[in-house]
C-alpha cells in the first residue's frame, strides 16, 4: 500500500504487512469473549479471534501509549500554566466508506479499551444522528446526497464536540435510526464526561474551505486526538454494498416500519440492480469525491482486502 502520490518522495507513513503488525501485540491481553463477536461484528463483516489477536489487540496496546502520552502531555501542560481544567477525553475517529465496516472496528475498539486497567469510561458515537432529519433534505432536494457532507448539520456537531473537550456534563446527541431511515424526534443520547469517545462516521475526517481573512474555522477532525480510516478497493466495496442490500432485503426491510420495506419484494435480480444503482449515484459518488480523498489526513490507515482481512497497517510517522 503506497499512501504517496506518484510524485512524492516522502511517505508519512511507515507501513507494515499484516504479519509484521501482528508481532506487535506483544503481551496486550485478549479480554474479548468468544460469545461477544457476533454482537460485534456488523452485516457481512469479518470479525473472529485471529482478526482481533493479529489486528486489534496490537491497535489496543498502541492507543494505550498515545492516550497515556497525551494525558501526562496535558497535566504537565496545565501545571506549566497554574489552570484547573475539567477532565478532557481522548476523541479516537474512525473513517471509511459506507459497507467498509467502521461499525465493528468502532465497537471493537470500545470494548477492548473499556477494559485496559483502571478501566476508563469509553463511549461511542456516529455521526448519522447529526444529519439533516428526511423532511429537512427533501426540502432542500438533498436525499439523493444524504451522507454528502452537506447532508449534516456541521455547527451542531461541532457544538456537541467542542462540548465534549470541553468537559461538560451530560451532552446530548440526536439518535438516528436505520429502521425508518431519520432522526428520531426527541431522542437523545446522552454523553457524561467520557475517559474516551469514538466518533464514527464516513466524512469525520473533511477539512473545510480555509477563509482569506485567516479567522478560525473549525472541522471535526480538530477534536481528535487519534484518528483510523478503515480502507479497500471499490471492487470491494461495491460488492459488499450488495451483499448487505441483499441479506437486508430478507431481513430488516421486511418490516412495515422500514424506510426501504418497498424493497422487501424484489427479486434477486431486481435487488442487485437496486444496490448497484444506489451506490453508483450516492455512495461510489461520495467515495469518490468525498471521503477517500481524507485518506491521508488519518492517523492510521487499516487496508482491507476482498475476504474482509485487514491485509496491511499504514501508521503516520511522528
Amino acid at each position: 500500500m503506497d499512501i504517496r502520490a506518484p510524485e512524492q518522495q516522502y511517505n508519512p507513513y511507515r507501513v507494515y504487512t499484516r504479519e509484521q503488525w501482528a508481532r506487535l501485540r506483544d503481551d496486550t491481553p485478549m479480554t474479548l469473549e468468544p460469545g461477544e463477536f457476533d454482537r460485534l461484528r456488523s452485516l457481512h463483516d469479518r470479525l473472529d479471534l485471529q482478526e482481533v489477536e493479529d489486528i486489534y489487540l496490537p491497535l489496543s496496546r498502541l492507543l494505550s501509549i498515545y492516550v497515556d502520552a497525551t494525558q501526562r502531555l496535558y497535566y504537565a501542560e496545565r501545571q506549566f500554566l497554574n489552570i484547573r481544567d475539567r477532565k478532557v477525553p481522548y476523541i479516537i475517529g474512525v473513517a471509511g466508506s459506507v459497507a467498509v465496516g467502521k461499525s465493528t472496528t468502532a465497537r471493537v475498539l470500545q470494548a477492548l479499551l473499556a477494559r485496559w486497567s483502571p478501566r476508563p469510561k469509553v463511549e461511542l458515537i456516529t455521526t448519522d444522528g447529526f444529519l439533516y432529519p428526511n423532511a429537512v433534505l427533501e426540502r432542500h432536494g438533498m436525499m439523493q446526497k444524504k451522507g454528502f457532507p452537506e447532508s449534516y448539520d456541521l455547527p451542531l456537531l461541532l457544538s456537541f464536540l467542542s462540548d465534549i473537550k470541553a468537559g461538560r456534563r451530560h451532552v446530548r446527541a440526536p439518535v438516528y435510526s436505520h429502521l425508518t431511515y431519520d432522526i428520531v424526534p426527541n431522542q437523545w443520547a446522552e454523553i457524561d464526561q467520557p475517559d474516551i469517545l469514538i466518533v464514527e462516521g464516513v466524512n469525520v475526517l473533511q477539512t473545510g474551505k480555509l477563509p482569506r481573512d485567516g479567522k478560525a474555522v473549525p472541522v471535526v477532525s480538530d477534536f481528535f486526538d487519534f484518528s483510523v480510516y478503515i480502507d479497500a478497493d471499490e471492487a470491494a466495496l461495491r460488492q459488499w454494498y450488495i451483499k448487505r442490500f441483499l441479506a437486508l432485503r430478507d431481513t430488516a426491510f421486511t418490516n412495515p416500519k422500514s424506510y426501504f420495506n418497498r424493497y422487501a419484494l424484489l427479486s434477486d435480480e431486481e435487488a442487485t440492480a437496486t444496490a448497484i444503482a444506489i451506490w453508483e449515484r450516492t455512495n461510489l459518488a461520495n467515495l469518490e469525491d468525498n471521503i477517500l480523498p481524507t485518506r491521508p489526513r488519518a492517523t492510521l490507515i487499516l487496508k482491507k482486502g476482498p475476504d474482509h482481512v485487514v491485509e496491511s497497517v499504514a501508521l503516520r510517522r511522528l
